[in-house]
């Protein structure tokens, strides 16, 4: 069946704009962060040995598979809830100080985009829809990551945790993307991989949206989502879908 694009003005439930956090939704997570996350215990811990394997061990992280565990307290956490697992390792460091060395620098983190992305990204934003990015991370790497992956043109507004509106699951970094793109709660679609970004979305009174493309199973996502769907590949059809 082919599917004619419909503009937001025509849609049922005028659906205006779609929010999407950052991590496991536009970008693989594994393939993303667990290179990174290596070579940072790494590099923090001088090395590989007892302390770097305590480190990963408290990141929920496995070095041998380089994979993050699905209970990882930092795949939907915000930087304090990685100052909390760290800190107690590096008594010596401050908070600032082990954040910088988290720090995704540009030169040394490589975002893996979900297959897909810049064309989800190029048919949305084509039919009228505003795009925005919710996340946990800093805004400021945010908009570096959606720059490596050559999307950043296509959101009018990115949201992190250090932005003023407190991170996820409050409600509070949706409803704060919904009024930089000027577009009422009801009007917006939080789309994300994680409990953290469904939770966040029906709080702020949105509809939600779960992929596949995080850690999170899709039984663990469906009683918090609107639809789960494999990957953000998916939204387009599934939003004409609802017009028929």
């Amino acid at each position: 069946m082919s599917l004619i694009p419909m503009t937001p003005q025509q849609t049922p439930s005028a659906i205006s704009a779609i929010l999407f956090d950052k991590d496991g939704t536009l970008m693989d997570f594994q393939g993303s962060w667990g290179p990174w996350a290596q070579g940072v215990i790494l590099e923090i811990c001088g090395g590989p040995g007892e302390k770097a394997e305590a480190v990963a061990l408290a990141m929920g992280f496995d070095m041998a598979q380089v994979r993050f565990h699905p209970d990882s307290a930092l795949i939907a956490g915000t930087p304090e809830d990685v100052l909390e697992v760290l800190q107690p390792h590096f008594p010596q460091l401050t908070p600032q100080q082990i954040l910088a060395r988290l720090d995704a620098d540009p030169d040394r983190f490589l975002p893996m985009p979900v297959p897909g992305l810049g064309n989800i990204c190029a048919a949305l934003t084509q039919a009228g829809y505003a795009l925005a990015v919710v996340t946990n991370d800093f805004e400021a790497s945010a908009h570096d990551h959606l720059r490596q992956m050559d999307v950043l043109a296509h959101f009018s507004a990115v949201v992190g945790y250090d932005s003023g509106y407190g991170g996820k699951p409050a409600p509070g970094p949706c409803l704060g993307a919904a009024e930089r793109l000027g577009v009422a709660p009801s009007g917006c679609v939080m789309v994300g991989d994680s409990l953290h970004d469904l939770v966040a979305g029906r709080a702020a009174g949105m509809m939600t949206v779960a992929v596949l493309t995080g850690v999170a199973q899709a039984h663990e996502l469906a009683p918090h989502a609107d639809v789960v769907l494999d990957s953000v590949a998916d939204l387009f059809d599934w939003l004409c879908h609802r017009q028929i």
